[in-house]
C-alpha cells in the first residue's frame, strides 16, 4: 500500500513513523559521531537499564491483562504443538507442525553469527584488563539467556492478551509490535500509566539505538582505518580521518532510513539476513585467527569473499527450492568460508615469523 491509495489516518501514521525514524537517526548520528566509543558505551549502559525496567513492567502488565499467570500458561498449553518437543505452533494455520531437523539446524546456526558481530567483538577489545574477560563473558552469557527468555515470554503473554480481546490478534510483521500494543493499552488507564507506557516505548528505542550506534561506530572505524588506509593506502591526518569516519556514519544512517521507509518490511527477516552476512563472513576469520596458527591473509580474504557470495546464492537461489535445502543460509555459507579459508591458506605461503610469534605469545 502506498500513500496515494491509503486513508488519511494511514497517511498520517506513515508520516509520523517516518518522522520518528528521521529524528531517531539524527539523535544517534549526533552522539555517535561526536562522542565516539565513549559516548556509545555510556549510552549502552543507560539504555540497558531502561530496557530492563521496560521488560519487567510490560511482562507484569501483560500477565494481569491476560487474567493471571495461570491463564497465560493455560492458553499456551491449549495451542496445538505449543511448548512441546518435536512440534511447533503455526499461527497462520492455527495447527501444529513438525519441528524438523532442518529447522533445528537452522535455529542452532544462529549461534555462529556471534563470532562475526563487530559491534559485539569491539566490546571485548575495549576491556580494561584481560583478567576481566572471564567475568564479562559470564555476565554477557547470563544476560543473553535472561533477555531472550523474557522476549519469548512476552510473545506468549501477548498472544494470551490477544485471546481475551484486550489487543488485536497480530499477524505477519505486525507481531513485532506486541510491546507497542501492550504499551498503548497501558496508556489508556490514565496519566501515570501513560507516562509508564512512554518509558516502555523508550525501552524499545533504547534497544534499537544500542545496536544502531554500535554498528555505526564499527562501520565508521573499519572504513576510515582499514578500507581507506590499509586497502587503498590513503594516509589521512587525524582530523581528516575523524571526518571520514563521521561521514561514514551519516551515509550508513541514510541507507538505514531508506530501508526503514517500507511500512510492511519485516524487521526479523532483515536482521536475520544481516546476521547471516556478518556471521558467515567475519566469523570464520575471527575463529581461525585465534585458533589456527597456519591461517594467513590470502586464506582469510578468500574465505570472506566465498562466504559473502554463498549468503546471497543460498538465500535467493538454493533456499527457495524448499525441502532439505530450506536451511538458514548462515550454516552453508559458514562452512564454505571455513573450507575455502583452509584450502587457500595451505596453498599459499605460511604467515611471517613475526605473526606466528605473536600468535604463540598470545596462545601461551
Amino acid at each position: 500500500m502506498t500513500p496515494f491509495n491509503c486513508s488519511s489516518e494511514e497517511s498520517d501514521e506513515i508520516f509520523f513513523n517516518m518522522l520518528s525514524v528521521i529524528v531517531g537517526a539524527i539523535v544517534i548520528i549526533s552522539y555517535t559521531s561526536v562522542g565516539g566509543f565513549s559516548a556509545v558505551a555510556t549510552m549502552d549502559l543507560i539504555q540497558s537499564v531502561i530496557m530492563t525496567v521496560a521488560l519487567c513492567i510490560i511482562v507484569v502488565f501483560g500477565i494481569v491483562q491476560a487474567g493471571g499467570m495461570d491463564a497465560v500458561l493455560a492458553h499456551a498449553s491449549s495451542l496445538p504443538g505449543f511448548l512441546s518437543f518435536g512440534q511447533t505452533y503455526n499461527a497462520a494455520s492455527g495447527q501444529a507442525e513438525p519441528y524438523g531437523l532442518i529447522r533445528i539446524v537452522s535455529m542452532l546456526a544462529w549461534g555462529l553469527g556471534y563470532f562475526g558481530m563487530p559491534h559485539i567483538l569491539v566490546r571485548f577489545m575495549a576491556i580494561r584488563h584481560e583478567d576481566e574477560l572471564k567475568i564479562s563473558r559470564r555476565i554477557a552469557s547470563i544476560w543473553v539467556v535472561i533477555s531472550m527468555a523474557v522476549a519469548v515470554f512476552i510473545g506468549i503473554v501477548g498472544h494470551a492478551v490477544s485471546n481475551v480481546g484486550r489487543i488485536p490478534m497480530l499477524e505477519g510483521s505486525a507481531t513485532e509490535t506486541v510491546i507497542v500494543r501492550l504499551s498503548d493499552l497501558l496508556s489508556s488507564y490514565g496519566l501515570l500509566p501513560a507516562i509508564v507506557a512512554g518509558c516502555i516505548l523508550a525501552g524499545i528505542l533504547a534497544a534499537t539505538m544500542s545496536t544502531a550506534d554500535s554498528q555505526l561506530l564499527a562501520a565508521a572505524s573499519a572504513f576510515s582505518e582499514n578500507v581507506l588506509q590499509d586497502v587503498f593506502g590513503v594516509k589521512l591526518p587525524p582530523k581528516q580521518n575523524m571526518l571520514a569516519a563521521r561521514l561514514t556514519v551519516v551515509v550508513i544512517a541514510f541507507i538505514a532510513i531508506f530501508l526503514a521507509a517500507d511500512p510492511n518490511s519485516n524487521v526479523f527477516k532483515i536482521v536475520s539476513f544481516a546476521w547471516a552476512g556478518f556471521g558467515a563472513t567475519f566469523g570464520p576469520a575471527v575463529l581461525f585467527a585465534l585458533f589456527w596458527r597456519r591461517s594467513n591473509r590470502q586464506g582469510v580474504l578468500a574465505g570472506l569473499v566465498a562466504g559473502g557470495l554463498m549468503i546471497f546464492a543460498w538465500k535467493f537461489c538454493v533456499r527457495p527450492l524448499g525441502g532439505i535445502w530450506d536451511i538458514y543460509e548462515l550454516m552453508p555459507a559458514f562452512i564454505v568460508n571455513c573450507i575455502v579459508l583452509v584450502v587457500v591458506s595451505l596453498a599459499t605461503p605460511a604467515p611471517d615469523k613475526s605473526i606466528t610469534d605473536v600468535f604463540d605469545k598470545v596462545r601461551d
